[in-house]
């Protein structure tokens, strides 16, 4: 059985990542969603072991401690993390992981499989980027401010990812990252 394959996908929270990621889902069978771990709330419609699993902070920091994650981070006063024992279970049993993470846990991923695929979900602009947040109002005004305040470091990031894709039109960049994501996973590398 071939190993596994990586891919991940990231963004300056409002950029679409996780809409590209979906759908990006629904149109490569092969590829399954890595969930990762958080201590945030569980939001509406959102399922245990599906969107996230969700722990408390004493679990989170346990799992820290013993080396558990791939990449975790704090973020918004919420931990988030990969743990180290999906990866590798996909990764053995031949299937392809699709990651929706923040800049940082991307760049962690590949320092720890080089061979993973990084795609950066570009905004359009700032401007509309501040409209997509804004519109989503799933944060209250300080946790606005704080993405906002992110925005310039994960720009900056972009240049350590293989692949660049600005989403000026939904069906234009899952387009384009599909066809991004079927090259990898075909590549015999």
């Amino acid at each position: 059985m071939a190993a596994g394959k990586l891919v991940v996908l990231s963004a300056p929270s409002g950029a679409g990542k996780t809409t590209i990621a979906r759908e990006i889902l629904k149109r490569i069978s092969s590829l399954r969603f890595s969930v990762s771990a958080t201590t945030r709330a569980m939001r509406e419609g959102e399922r245990e072991g599906h969107d996230y699993y969700f722990m408390t902070r004493e679990e989170f920091a346990a799992g820290v401690k013993n080396g558990l994650f791939v990449e975790w981070e704090e973020l918004f006063g919420n931990m988030y993390g990969t743990l180290k024992s999906e990866v590798e279970k996909a990764l053995h049993g031949g299937d392809h992981l699709l990651f929706d993470v923040d800049v940082k846990g991307a760049l962690s991923i590949k320092r720890q499989y080089p061979e993973a695929l990084l795609v950066f979900i570009m905004p359009p602009s700032v401007e509309k980027l501040k409209e997509r947040l804004a519109g989503r109002k799933t944060e209250d005004s300080e946790t606005f401010r704080i993405r906002l305040e992110r925005v310039p470091m994960e720009l900056e990031q972009r240049k350590a990812f293989d692949r660049v894709v600005t989403n000026n039109t939904l069906d234009s960049a899952v387009t384009e990252v599909e066809a991004i994501v079927r090259h990898h996973l075909n590549n015999k590398e």
